[in-house]
């Protein structure tokens, strides 16, 4: 919360610029045929005080925090782009990478906000999961405002897997045995109740025409975890992301019955249907990317958004993206900043539409 002080230095602030402004002479109108190129100039001013920004911020000690235990996307996010980062000398030596799983997330964004707000050399993994819970209140008081939305490096495609072993062959399969009886199948995902892989379900029953509510669904901290549990048998049916899983299913360890994409992924997805080609028009697309701390400074916020564009062009993420089963996917700065509020308004309102939320 902003202190008393804070405001009214705030206000001083403002009404001294307000007097300026009245002040000042008005400047001379530039001939028309001038302002054009004054435009292009103003143009190029900003993008140079841009790369001022970055170059007086050099990085050290750097820390990537992934907020759920290791296996998961948010851990996958932060170690992938963390070596590439260090691959291609974007910093220099290794960027430690701590997982801290609690509530969804919610314990390292109250530690972030709360413990290292100014911390200039420290990235968080987020993806829809964070705003997701950020749209429902399930962090606390704390909210989208009270971080930097740095940029996403990729997209994550979700997927409904089950062991090699399951009886359900395909899609239909299981939609037939919810049908028959909502609570004899145990989903089983890396995310709280509501959440994300929580709501993929809720949204794949929807379009089967089944009770969202009615459905048997067990949280894990991360989806390292829920895998585990898949294939110990603890679960039936994991809604996870293709990053997640595209080990277990190279290895035969699990069947994957479709993708919540928009289209057919490419290989070792490719002969696998979305769900939209079977009839139940449901899709969920994952960003992996990063925020950060909300008092992070403009010249460290500069430097990190330029390192995740520099990241995204390399052929190095290019590889890293593809055997992770990633989707080319960038946005940076503040249309990611703006991106993520119209995220969390969309989420607000299908929060509610499932009712989630009142």
């Amino acid at each position: 919360m902003i202190r008393k002080t804070h405001l009214l230095f705030a206000l001083m602030v403002v009404l001294a610029l307000v007097f300026a402004a009245c002040t000042a002479p008005a400047p001379a109108a530039a001939p028309a045929a001038d302002q054009g190129q004054a435009a292009e100039t103003a143009s190029g001013q900003e993008a140079a005080a841009g790369e001022a920004a970055a170059a007086e911020f050099t990085p050290h000690n750097v820390e990537c925090i992934a907020p759920a235990n290791p296996g998961g996307g948010w851990d996958f996010t932060c170690r992938s782009v963390s070596q590439v980062m260090t691959d291609i000398g974007v910093v220099d030596g290794a960027i430690k990478v701590t997982n801290m799983p609690g509530g969804g997330g919610a314990v390292a964004f109250a530690n972030v906000v709360t413990q290292r707000n100014d911390d200039d050399n420290l990235l968080v993994a987020a993806s829809p999961a964070t705003t997701l819970r950020l749209a429902q209140g399930q962090y606390g008081d704390f909210t989208e405002d009270d971080v930097r939305w740095l940029g996403a490096v990729g997209a994550d495609m979700a997927v409904i897997a089950v062991k090699a072993d399951s009886p359900y062959e395909t899609l239909d399969d299981l939609i037939a045995a919810l049908k028959e009886d909502p609570q004899s199948v145990n989903f089983g995902g890396g995310s709280s109740i509501g959440g994300q892989d929580h709501m993929k379900v809720l949204l794949l029953a929807k379009a089967a025409g089944i009770d969202p509510l009615s459905l048997q669904y067990t949280p894990f901290d991360g989806g390292g975890e829920a895998l585990t549990a898949l294939l110990g048998g603890f679960v039936d049916v994991f809604p996870g992301d293709a990053s997640e899983v595209i080990g277990h299913l190279d290895a035969g360890d699990i069947r994957v019955l479709a993708t919540l994409a928009p289209e057919r992924m490419s290989a070792p997805f490719d002969e696998i249907p979305t769900a939209k080609e079977l009839g139940y028009d449901t899709q969920w697309v994952v960003f992996r990317g990063f925020y950060a701390p909300g008092g992070m400074s403009d010249a460290a916020y500069s430097f990190w958004t330029d390192a995740l564009a520099t990241v995204a062009e390399s052929p190095e993420w290019a590889e890293v993206r593809q055997q992770g089963g990633l989707d080319e996917y960038f946005l940076a700065g503040p249309e990611f900043e703006e991106f993520i509020k119209g995220q969390i308004a969309d989420f607000r309102q299908l929060s509610k539409d499932l009712g989630l939320l009142q």
